[in-house]
């Protein structure tokens, strides 16, 4: 898992327990089996057959067998291929070793926040009108939870969440509404919880007082 605009290590997990030169051995990194991310060609750095997207946005580390891939984006996402071929003398190249690892991104959403969506005084029949955002996450979040409290009491109400995903940067905006009767008790107090995916735990609002 990387955060969004951060730089992502790669590793090929290569113990090299036979000490071979880097200067005998081809190592690339690959995406989705069909893009070439970054290539050691017998010890120098090969550009040719960079995938465009990766060109000038990877470093690698020949001591810890480490690539870093700068400004992570969404579309990194996805399972990365490391292989190292060495030369051989009875034949051309050799496989010696292959590892793979999935990468997911993960942005923060901004806290959620509670408009009130009706105008003027709450009357004692009426309904209280509110819509809960938060925006500018990713992955796509699991729920939107109300939470009422009343006293010691809080009662939880699961509104249909709307998703919206931009299409340039591929980030989520999220918004549920909650259309309740105007609470009569006294003190009433109202958040939203949004539950993240990826074991992310969860965002709360500030808690609206009615």
């Amino acid at each position: 898992k990387a955060f969004l605009h951060h730089t992502v290590h790669l590793s090929c997990y290569f113990p090299n327990s036979q000490k071979i030169d880097v200067k005998n051995l081809i190592i690339f990194w690959q995406k989705d089996t069909n893009k070439v991310v970054h290539e050691v060609y017998y010890g120098q750095e090969k550009r040719e057959n960079l995938s465009p997207e990766y060109i000038n946005r990877t470093k690698v580390d020949m001591g810890k067998w480490t690539l870093q891939l700068l400004n992570a984006g969404v579309e990194d996402e996805g399972r990365y291929q490391c292989i190292i071929m060495q030369k051989k003398p009875e034949r051309s190249t050799q496989i010696i070793h292959q590892s793979e690892c999935s990468l997911h991104i993960i942005a923060n959403y901004s806290q959620p926040k509670i408009e009130e969506l009706q105008s003027g005084e709450l009357k004692p029949n009426g309904y209280l009108n509110l819509s809960c955002s938060s925006s500018g996450g990713y992955p796509e979040p699991m729920e939107m939870t109300w939470l009422i409290s009343h006293e010691n009491k809080t009662h939880s109400s699961t509104a249909p969440m709307d998703v919206s995903q931009d299409a340039v940067t591929k980030l989520y905006n999220v918004t549920s509404k909650l259309n309740i009767p105007v609470p009569t008790e006294s003190r009433t107090n109202i958040s939203c919880l949004l539950r993240l995916r990826e074991q992310l735990g969860s965002l709360v609002s500030v808690p609206l007082g009615i």
